[in-house]
């Protein structure tokens, strides 16, 4: 009668003159054992979850840092934006004290040039004052009084010009002259306030931190 053949078990390895047998998985756990295993196996669940709750976090801190970014910008662009309005306003509301000045007062501008240019012209012998027909009557008048006060002893020959904006005029008292023209004067504050809040817009931006550094 022919037996089965048996499959051969590599159990039993010959090395040279030396028979090693395999290890065989252990059946059997002292409680100590057990409790070690147990330890072991927690700590490593435990630390996993540390590790993603961590990366969790940096990433929630990335998005945060993100937000705050784009908020801080949002917010400079709109403390821009309103500080642009506010000049644009306290302009306008300048532009109609000035003109309501001009109106009441249209000579009182030559007034205080003359008295700032009193030590340029004092020894002319004559002052050429151009300015519109319309200023010319009171505008004669205040030049003479302060002329007066200035200690201006030369002529004052004052000379109507068509197409000379109101409370404009020019001075010339031949080895100088000066001007003033209240929208050129209102034009130039208004370019240097542009100026102005155009390089305060550029520097007001609030520039944050790498993430690296703004969590250590």
């Amino acid at each position: 009668m022919t037996s089965q053949p048996r499959p051969f078990a590599f159990d039993t390895v010959f090395d040279g003159d030396h028979v090693v047998a395999p290890a065989r998985p252990k059946r059997r756990y002292t409680p100590e054992e057990v409790e070690a295993a147990r330890a072991e196996a927690y700590a490593e669940g435990q630390a996993s979850a540390v590790a993603r709750a961590e990366a969790e976090a940096a990433q929630a801190l990335r998005e945060v840092a993100e937000a705050a970014r784009a908020a801080l910008s949002t917010l400079a662009a709109i403390a821009h934006e309103h500080r642009s309005g506010s000049a644009q306003l306290a302009m306008a509301a300048a532009r109609k004290i000035a003109d309501a000045a001009l109106d009441r007062f249209p000579a009182a501008a030559a007034e205080a040039a003359l008295d700032a240019l009193s030590r340029e012209v004092e020894a002319a012998p004559r002052l050429m004052v151009f300015a519109a027909p319309a200023d010319a009557p009171r505008l004669e008048r205040a030049l003479g009084e302060a002329a007066a006060r200035a200690g201006f002893a030369g002529q004052i020959v004052l000379k109507p010009e068509p197409g000379r904006a109101r409370a404009a005029f020019l001075f010339d008292w031949g080895e100088g002259r000066a001007a003033f023209d209240p929208e050129q004067a209102a034009g130039r504050v208004a370019a240097a306030l542009d100026a102005a809040l155009a390089a305060e817009g550029l520097h007001a931006e609030v520039h944050l931190p790498p993430f690296s550094e703004a969590c250590t």
